[in-house]
């Protein structure tokens, strides 16, 4: 902005760039707070990262879960402001975890985290919307300043912002910007620096009953002005920093006088919208319409139809899964050839105890990893183009309408579309639902969607006993089990929801309001960043967990008790003498007893029967206890575990599972037991970063404890059932 252009003061009051700078230059003072507020969408969090760059930390907001991003920013060389991000509202009423912190911060002003005022984000493109919470920000008496973002979405949407008046009606300071270009980011900077007083423009008048009411809590409670004592009226059941007796002394003087919150915050809502109504009217003018519009109503006809809405949404599941199986395995086959290949060209040259812990430790392990990278990458590419284009937004809606049936509602959706890919963002996504009820139960179901981290185990095991067929010239087997597998995740997610609903009562009703955003085109962009964020995660954080396992497992597999390796070792060759097994054959068996005899042998065996009669063995008993770590764990120790002294380097993973052998010399997988393992992994728990997320959004080991048990078991009866049916 011109350093000669109006940036403005108070109502009718304006003042240059540049005056405000050596304003701000001649009066440092302390470290001003200022709370950055807004809708979601409306750019808060681009704004954020433009004014606190890398000078930020997240905690959480004191005594609740919701995430607290709060930075730094240096508004001019000698004043600097922490900047506080707040989650996104559409209102002060809070209707959920997230949008409460928002209203306990503003409601006490005796807080050590009061803001000295507020910048409120409003999508340009949107302005009516928007302007209702910075309308309510307003009548609280918060210094603001509006930061108007998206011009340039708003200008191809044909929307002219005539900002001087507006500025005029509205009373306070406005900059119009592009966030994410940092557009408008230096002229706010300024504004910002300055001590700002209380906006002049008062935009809602409680009606005169209330007045008596409203002063009495006023002037008990010492605070500075109506608005914020009738929200007193409002909120005090739900203000956490009221005492019990605050609350009563509310309590009887909302029932002296007559007072009903819900038809009383209806009216105001009403009121507000046609005093906006009005102010826009003199500062917008909108010259075309939005021309994705009629295109996108015309779709919905048809993608959020009651019967063909669902029949398109498994279509899409049912591509999705295809594409991801067929797309990723020439990839993979790549990438695990390439991984054995290493490993049998390291073990022809070089030979000694680490060359066997690089090859059958470390290199089992990363092969682990670095083999389902297309999977998840492409699964994780087709969910981002489905949120990026819109079509997430409608399947939310539709999905509302059942999710009732069954104690949830449309966004426990989100959750649960979420957990899909982990279960971990998934449950922190759960505090968007407004009813507790609602929320604890999707918090308590989401871990039983299939995640991403149960692909590799999914993949492994349907390649084991499900054959590579074509049907109806168009579906792959493959992908055909392996869509059964996440469609049995939701109904046991969505039939467990329906028997927690009937167990928990509550008279709490819940609803559910969603803007639909219009049609676009994904921004590849975006996509391809969602792409490289999840798999980075993947390959950092669970691939750091697979490989130490798999390095702990190839020490435990590789050694035993004193004398037990020597013993074993001398046993199979006398067997292998006795029925005069070829050199393979005697150190394949050779191999095999040493397992049996170590540490990792051991412990196996220790936990052997408890698991037996689903058809485990103790080789997969050791899988199983590792993976508890992080579910994806378990190929990395199946590969360590049947590399351990084989002569099987330059086979895949999936090659050595096909040639192990049960106590008959038959194959080990038959499908009754690769089924069995695979359904206990639909519904096992298996994941102690799952757990954390519940016991922090939950504050108690209660749900936590009640999800690994009731998980648990219904994994162990169920696979019990399928390997006594399939054997």
């Amino acid at each position: 902005m011109a350093g000669g252009q109006l940036l403005s003061g108070r109502a009718g009051v304006g003042v240059s760039a540049a005056q405000l700078e050596r304003s701000a230059l001649r009066h440092p003072g302390p470290l001003t707070r200022i709370a950055l507020v807004g809708n979601p969408n409306s750019g808060k969090s681009s704004l954020f990262n433009q004014l606190t760059g890398l000078n930020q930390k997240v905690g959480n907001f004191p005594g609740v879960t919701v995430d607290r991003k709060t930075g730094i920013s240096q508004l001019t060389s000698q004043h600097r402001a922490e900047i506080i991000d707040l989650p996104g509202t559409y209102s002060l009423y809070p209707k959920s975890l997230d949008e409460k912190v928002i209203t306990d911060l503003f409601y006490d002003q005796s807080s050590d985290q009061y803001p000295d005022f507020v910048v409120v984000t409003a999508d340009a493109s949107n302005l009516r919307r928007n302007l209702l919470l910075f309308t309510q920000l307003a009548d609280m008496g918060l210094p603001t300043v509006l930061a108007l973002n998206m011009m340039d979405v708003a200008e191809q949407h044909g929307v002219r912002i005539d900002v001087a008046t507006l500025q005029e009606e509205l009373g306070v300071p406005i900059i119009p910007m592009n966030a994410r270009k940092g557009v408008g980011i230096a002229a706010l900077k300024i504004v910002m620096a300055q001590t700002l007083d209380a906006p002049a423009t008062r935009f809602y008048v409680p009606d005169e009953e209330l007045l008596p009411m409203i002063r009495q809590i006023r002037y008990y409670f010492n605070l500075h002005n109506d608005y914020l004592a009738l929200h007193y009226a409002h909120q005090y059941r739900h203000i956490s920093f009221l005492s019990p007796d605050d609350r009563a002394y509310i309590q009887e003087l909302t029932e002296q006088y007559g007072f009903e919150p819900t038809a009383r915050q209806a009216q105001e809502t009403i009121d507000r919208y046609q005093r906006i109504n009005e102010i826009l009217l003199n500062c917008v003018s909108v010259t075309r319409t939005e021309k994705n519009e009629p295109y996108s109503n015309r779709l919905d006809r048809v993608l959020t139809h009651k019967v063909w809405g669902y029949l398109i949404f498994l279509a899409v599941l049912f591509l999705l899964f295809q594409a991801v199986f067929e797309l990723a395995s020439y990839p993979m086959e790549v990438i695990d050839s390439g991984v054995a290949w290493l490993n049998g060209t390291i073990q022809d040259h070089l030979h000694g105890p680490l060359i066997d812990l690089l090859t059958e430790g470390i290199l089992a392990g990363l092969g682990g990893v670095l083999i389902f990278i297309p999977q998840i990458a492409l699964l994780f590419a087709f969910i981002a183009v489905l949120e990026e284009t819109g079509y997430m937004a409608r399947v939310t809606f539709m999905m509302d309408r059942i999710m009732r049936k069954f104690g949830l509602n449309g966004k426990s959706v989100v959750p649960l579309i979420s957990g899909m890919a982990c279960a971990v963002p998934a449950i922190m996504s759960a505090r968007t639902i407004e009813n507790r009820k609602d929320r604890l139960i999707t918090i308590f179901v989401t871990p039983l969607m299939s995640c991403s981290a149960r692909i590799p185990v999914y993949t492994v095991l349907i390649g084991l006993v499900v054959p590579d067929q074509t049907v109806l010239g168009i579906f792959n087997l493959r992908g055909v089990a392996l869509m059964g597998l996440y469609l049995l995740g939701f109904v046991s997610a969505v039939g467990s929801a329906w028997a927690m609903k009937l167990l928990m009562r509550t008279k709490d009703r819940s609803y559910f309001i969603m803007e639909f955003p219009v049609y676009r085109w994904p921004r590849w962009k975006n996509v391809g960043l969602t792409i490289l964020e999840k798999v980075k995660a993947f390959v950092f954080q669970a691939g750091k967990v697979i490989l130490a396992i798999s390095v702990i497992l190839w020490v435990l597999a590789s050694y035993g008790p004193s004398g037990a390796m020597e013993q074993a070792e001398r046993t199979a060759r006398a067997t292998a003498a006795t029925q005069a097994l070829p050199p393979a054959e005697t150190e394949s068996l050779i191999a095999s007893q040493k397992l049996e005899s170590s540490y990792a042998g051991h412990f196996g065996h220790f936990i052997e029967p408890a698991i037996r009669p689903l058809g485990f063995d103790w080789k997969i008993g050791i899988s199983l206890l590792t993976s508890f770590a992080a579910r994806e764990v378990f190929v990395g120790t199946i590969s360590t575990i049947y590399s351990v002294g084989q002569d099987a380097t330059e086979l895949t993973v999936q090659q050595k599972l096909a040639t192990e052998k049960d106590e008959s010399g038959q194959p080990f997988f038959t499908p009754a037991r690769a089924f069995s393992l695979l359904v206990f992994y639909v519904f096992a728990m298996q994941c102690m970063s799952t757990l954390a997320a519940t016991y922090r959004e939950t504050k108690g080991w209660k749900w936590p404890l009640l999800q690994m048990f009731y998980m648990t078991g219904l994994a162990y009866v169920s696979s019990l059932l399928v390997y006594q049916l399939l054997k």
